[in-house]
């Protein structure tokens, strides 16, 4: 089949979270159909990463972006004046509007490949045999999630968005002919947004994230490991709130009990309140990481301390592709098929979470067995070969759908 797939951010390298899921699946479609991948992107960089994946795509189509305060403004205040969500509005793109209508006035594509609801507007009208939309999670719910932990102000316009955000999110996903959701939770949510804006979703196929856990060797860490390693990017509000909580009132715990425990943030583009963490000398805060090795050598304990967020953690999964022990919140390991104390440690509060680290700094014995069985599941259940033949039969059920609806309803 060809297929026209639509990014938010160029996919390569797979960095970070979303970048290693659209790779994945890239990586798999390119092996089987003709990949005509369209990108945003924001800088010469990103661009000639976007380029570097003609080596598996049949083309690659860039088209610049940017985001800014003075953008945000505008959009905030149109969402203000007109009820629509700032999310869904604020990337807006007549360059990419007119790329699409080219490409698909030159040829026909079998498929539509939205990746992120980012990209649903542009592709929901774009004319092809069948359109997807690819949720990484069900964004509605971050928005609210991230409204109960804030002060008064945010909390409010928080809120208006999330509900705002809740019914375009499920009217723009019944617009198309088939959905990715990444697992149940994101399903039901969707379904519970959908409901409330009266609309029906279309086939969906609940495919979790895939990681390529059969080329990542597990990491020889050190036999009594003395560090507690978060590994996120920190322009994401949920990491920031989720590493806050856990300098400001779990490390004050770890630290008592363990007096040589150590903390390395390692993440790009670390705001400044996580930057002064860095003040106590116990904290390394060195940003963005090329070869993380050195950390995840001396790892006890790779921790996910998140409160907010949607959809699935793929430090999560790499952390147990690598073999490395993990302690997260039940949040952060939402939706990823694990249990707690057979592959890895949970704790919700404060005295919880430290409890949990300081077990597995005292135990180094108990972080081997829970990486040991963590890295199994990673190798049966996540790996892009295991997870992404899926994609097709939800492919092939879209198309039947969309040729047996009458034009006028699409």
């Amino acid at each position: 089949m060809r297929i026209l797939m639509l990014t938010l951010i160029a996919p390569y390298p797979p960095d970070s979270g979303p970048k290693i899921k659209t790779y994945n699946v890239l990586q798999y479609l390119c092996e089987r159909h003709e990949v005509t991948l369209v990108s945003l992107v924001r800088n010469e960089q990103e661009r000639a990463h976007a380029e570097s994946l003609r080596r598996i795509c049949r083309d690659v189509y860039t088209v610049p972006f940017q985001r800014s305060r003075w953008k945000d403004a505008r959009f905030l205040l149109k969402s203000a004046l007109t009820g629509e969500s700032f999310i869904l509005s604020r990337d807006a793109s007549p360059e990419l509007h007119q790329l699409l209508r080219h490409l698909t006035a030159r040829e026909h594509f079998d498929i539509i490949h939205a990746d992120q609801l980012n990209m649903a507007p542009f592709a929901v009208d774009v004319p092809g045999g069948a359109r997807i939309i690819d949720q990484h999670n069900a964004v509605w719910t971050i928005v609210a999630r991230m409204a109960a932990r804030s002060d008064l102000i945010r909390r409010i316009g928080l809120q208006i968005e999330a509900r705002r955000l809740r019914r375009a999110e499920a009217r723009l996903c019944a617009r198309f002919d088939g959905m990715l959701a990444v697992s149940e939770p994101d399903y039901a949510f969707l379904k519970l947004a959908a409901a409330d804006a009266g609309v029906a979703l279309p086939p969906t196929a609940i495919i979790p994230i895939a990681i390529d856990a059969r080329s990542e060797a597990p990491v020889q860490r050190h036999s009594a490991p003395d560090t507690i390693l978060s590994m996120a990017t920190m322009f994401w509000p949920p990491n920031v709130d989720g590493v806050l909580w856990f300098a400001r009132e779990v490390w004050p715990l770890v630290r008592q009990a363990v007096p040589q425990a150590r903390v390395a943030l390692v993440g790009s583009r670390p705001p400044e309140t996580v930057r002064q963490l860095a003040a106590d000398p116990a904290i390394e805060v060195p940003g963005y990481v090329a070869d993380p090795r050195p950390y995840l050598e001396r790892t006890a304990a790779l921790i996910v301390p998140v409160h907010a967020g949607g959809g699935m953690r793929v430090k999560i999964l790499e952390a147990l592709a690598r073999g490395l022990p993990i302690v997260s919140t039940t949040i952060g390991y939402e939706g990823i098929d694990l249990t707690p104390g057979e592959h890895l440690l949970v704790g919700d509060t404060p005295q919880a979470f430290a409890e949990a680290l300081i077990r597995l700094l005292r135990d180094p014995e108990l972080g081997r067995r829970l990486a040991a069985q963590g890295r199994r599941v990673a190798e049966e259940r996540y790996d892009w070969r295991v997870v992404c033949p899926a994609i097709d039969h939800l492919y092939a059920t879209a198309l039947q759908r969309a040729n047996s609806l009458p034009a006028g309803q699409r």
